[in-house]
């Protein structure tokens, strides 16, 4: 590899996790004659045998699925129920799109997690998979988990890490501040693709899922993802809740400002008393409702509604 130049390209490096180390010799050259696109599926504190952190040497780009900025917005309801990946965005009917997925899932669990060097078995991660769907949008409850699986605290929280290290599962973190409350301080858990949600719960097309009862929280999923994606704030993206009960789905900090998001599958949003009492306590500059209507509206001081498909214009401002 020494004698390479350019722009080198490896891809599925969790194959060989044992080249982070050789890359650290040939990034610290110079002149650098050449400059290496490392590709994976996983997070490489996930894949067996990377010992090497690359640090001060590498910059991270976390790729996700197709996003409504992409697919346009008149295209949301479709990518919801869908999902990101193209394979089954692009596919010709609801059954095909259905099949990919169920064999996405299938070949994730008994083929790409073992490659990784992880011995657990197919069916039990399935299972805890399952379980995670069920909870999406929820607290992390780890305790509760591990009783339902019939297993430990400790190994329900490494199922967790494993997901969320193959980037299907999401924690966000609770935003932590002075604010003389009793905060929540546990993650909410969230299943990165809306499509692989659906697969999961059952849900076979768009009808059953207006008629399901994690609707709203598979919109809540949705959405967040669409405006953490816009925004590029994977590592600023927060929740906050209080054990009072006032609590906001996404906070989000830009240039020094504090924005709030709260998600609902209705028709018209209106403010509630938990978004006033978020709203001062963490100072915002603006919350805005999240839903999947046609117009933007504004709901009383510093709070407004604004459709998912707009919610690009909004942030550009900001």
């Amino acid at each position: 590899m020494a004698d390479l130049k350019g722009l080198v390209v490896i891809d599925e490096f969790q194959r060989q996790p044992g080249l982070f180390a050789l890359l650290r010799v040939l990034a610290d050259r110079r002149p650098i004659p050449a400059r290496f696109l490392i590709l994976g599926s996983a997070s490489p504190d996930l894949a067996r045998g990377v010992s090497e952190t690359l640090a001060g040497r590498v910059a991270y780009v976390e790729m996700d699925g197709l996003s409504l900025r992409e697919v346009g917005p008149e295209q949301a309801n479709r990518l919801w129920l869908r999902g990101g990946f193209p394979e089954s965005y692009l596919a010709r009917t609801e059954a095909r799109s259905r099949s990919w997925r169920g064999n996405f899932v299938q070949s994730f669990l008994e083929r790409d997690i073992a490659q990784l060097g992880i011995r657990v078995p197919a069916h039990t991660l399935r299972r805890f998979w399952t379980m995670l769907a069920h909870y999406h949008g929820q607290i992390w409850n780890a305790a509760e988990l591990a009783r339902a699986l019939g297993t430990k605290e400790d190994t329900a929280r490494h199922y967790l890490d494993i997901l969320c290290g193959a980037f299907v599962v999401r924690q966000l973190s609770p935003w932590f501040e002075n604010v003389g409350k009793r905060l929540v301080k546990a993650p909410k858990v969230y299943l990165r693709d809306s499509g692989l949600l659906h697969t999961l719960l059952g849900i076979g097309d768009r009808m059953q899922l207006l008629s399901h009862p994690k609707l709203g929280a598979s919109w809540e999923g949705f959405a967040l993802e669409q405006v953490i994606r816009l925004c590029w704030a994977d590592r600023d993206a927060y929740y906050y809740r209080t054990h009072a009960g006032a609590e906001l789905d996404l906070l989000l900090v830009r240039n020094g400002k504090r924005f709030g998001f709260e998600f609902k599958h209705e028709d018209a949003p209106t403010a509630t008393k938990s978004m006033h009492i978020t709203t001062d306590d963490l100072a915002l500059k603006r919350l805005w409702i999240i839903y999947p209507g046609e117009h933007r509206y504004v709901v009383s001081d510093r709070i407004e509604a604004v459709p998912l498909k707009k919610v690009g214009e909004v942030l550009a401002r900001v």
